[in-house]
């Protein structure tokens, strides 16, 4: 059964344009090669939340825990986590439309 990604987290305000171009030049398809199929991005605009989400699809649970526990998603997320705060990811049943 397919499963969806579901990662947020907030833009370090110092950080915005490295981190824009880490996620075209790095992140998105440093996980397009472990195998996630990137789905879809948010932005929230107002409101306590987090400000960016995004989610992946994986073919089941078992193949994105394999992908997550990789050397190359580890590698990925610790430059994230360079350019992000209050980071959180989860992984539900996929669905159509938005997931939260």
């Amino acid at each position: 059964m397919p499963v969806k990604i579901l990662l947020t987290w907030d833009i370090l305000p110092e950080r915005e344009r490295e981190y824009f171009e880490f996620v075209i030049g790095e992140f998105i398809p440093g996980v397009q090669r472990l195998g996630f199929q990137p789905a879809e991005a948010w932005a929230t605009i107002y409101g306590p939340y987090p400000q960016i989400q995004v989610g992946m699809l994986a073919p089941d649970a078992a193949s994105a825990r394999r992908m997550m526990n990789s050397a190359d998603w580890q590698s990925l997320q610790e430059q994230l986590f360079t350019f992000v705060t209050n980071f959180s990811y989860k992984v539900v049943v996929a669905r159509g439309g938005f997931q939260f």
